[in-house]
């Protein structure tokens, strides 16, 4: 499976801007990663095929809204009030295990992964 990301750009504090993912096959979980410069890459929003399960990272709550189109094969960061921090390329991943263990699919335990696109957000 192939993940393109896109929809990265620079954006003004407080302001939003939606990321979009394509795969090029079904994908069972979805989710978006983001690396800032010079620091490791953590994990930003995950959800599973249904939307029945959806985590967050506590930097994104009520921020940040994941979804999915799985008619598109497609996963999507809406992403409201941003902040400077918020800047770095995202990654989105995706896996196929339907029994995968949340935990490890929020340290990055996903099989595929495109390459980032990157948010700058300017104060």
């Amino acid at each position: 499976v192939q993940l393109q990301a896109s929809g990265g750009g620079l954006v003004q504090a407080g302001g939003s801007l939606t990321l979009s993912c394509a795969a090029s096959g079904r994908t069972y979980n979805m989710g978006w990663f983001r690396q800032a410069l010079g620091k490791e890459r953590e994990f930003v929003a995950v959800l599973n095929w249904s939307g029945g399960r959806e985590y967050y990272a506590d930097s994104a709550k009520g921020r940040f809204t994941i979804s999915r189109d799985n008619a598109k094969n497609t996963v999507s960061l809406q992403m409201n009030s941003l902040k400077p921090e918020d800047t770095a390329v995202y990654y989105c991943a995706a896996d196929n295990d339907r029994s995968i263990i949340w935990t490890a699919a929020m340290s990055g335990a996903l099989d595929y992964w495109g390459k980032g696109t990157l948010v700058t957000v300017s104060s």
